[in-house]
């Protein structure tokens, strides 16, 4: 490549069929403002939109563009398959190799993986299809935590207290995803940890409104009560032991590009890592704009960093 990305049209692709798809619309719409906003040349791409050709091959494939800013969240926008199918297009793309983000879209690989290598993550089962409630009962104790293994923005995210609550989280998570995660409960504040570049920024402190039991999707994107600390509230110590482990936690999984990590502190003052979100949200609600403005990066220069980031790790290949 010898042309200058202000020379070249980012498609931003976004939308997408997966369970996430309107937070996705909106994360694409901010994406696609804010790069034109910086004088660059933006295609909307909305997969799977209304009127757009089923095949996404034959939707990429219309459209003339030399570099991808996906802004997908949850199914093929984020498991590595739009990925992989830009890299048969030889498009460069913005965030994790197909690889790197299939891995980090399956958590029970994930937690897998940083078992073999230990990276604390808060102890498991998995099932496919219908769960043993008995063969949990047996080897964990309530609460627990019951989510899809392979869905995201906490979608179908459930917390049981008791048996009647566990039955029903493990049929609710069955609505989105076949591999079920049963995970031990991590009592304690939660944090997440925007990775741009292989830079770890600021930690954020999430702290849901007493009308979520738990950091859901309502929380995330609907809520306006929901409290971002930031400063998260830990001594400087600490936060560069969370900054260092959500980096590890990236890291481990080959993502690049940039994302963000998700982590809980238990009582005792352990940190225990979540997963880690390979195209994570760019709406008005979103996590890192937020810590990327703590530290004086506006959006629209956040956009351009990562679009800027995969321009130039594609001219480098």
């Amino acid at each position: 490549m010898t042309q200058s990305l202000k020379q070249s049209v980012i498609a931003v692709i976004y939308g997408g069929r997966s369970a996430e798809r309107e937070v996705s619309l909106q994360s694409g719409k901010l994406v696609a403002q804010a790069l034109s906003s910086q004088g660059y040349q933006v295609v909307e791409i909305d997969l799977y939109g209304e009127g757009a050709a089923l095949d996404p091959v034959k939707q990429l494939q219309e459209v003339v563009f030399d570099l991808a800013f996906i802004a997908l969240h949850g199914g093929e926008g984020e498991d590595g398959r739009i990925q992989g199918l830009l890299e048969m297009l030889e498009r460069p793309y913005t965030g994790s190799s197909p690889l790197a983000s299939g891995l980090a879209m399956d958590k029970v690989l994930t937690k897998r993986y940083w078992n073999g290598i230990g990276i604390a993550t808060p102890a498991y089962l998995s099932f496919e299809g219908q769960a043993d409630v008995e063969a949990i009962e047996a080897a964990m104790s309530y609460p627990l935590i019951v989510k899809p293994s392979r869905e995201g923005s906490t979608i179908g995210i459930n917390k049981a207290g008791n048996r009647a609550e566990l039955e029903s989280a493990l049929q609710g998570a069955l609505v989105y995803d076949s591999a079920i995660l049963v995970e031990e409960f991590v009592d304690g504040p939660e944090y997440t940890v925007t990775v741009i570049d292989d830079v770890a920024y600021p930690a954020i402190g999430l702290k849901a409104s007493e009308d979520h039991v738990l950091y859901d999707y309502d929380a995330k994107y609907l809520a306006e009560d929901t409290q971002y600390l930031l400063p998260c509230g830990l001594s400087e110590d600490d936060e560069n032991e969370l900054q260092s482990l959500a980096l590890e936690a990236y890291l481990s999984l080959g993502c690049s590009g940039w994302g963000r990590v998700d982590v809980m502190r238990d009582q005792a003052g352990k940190f225990w890592v979540l997963e880690v979100n390979t195209a994570p949200g760019m709406t008005s609600h979103s996590l890192v704009p937020m810590a990327a403005k703590h530290v004086g990066m506006e959006y629209p220069a956040l956009v351009e960093k990562i679009a800027l980031d995969a321009w130039c790790k594609a001219e480098q290949a």
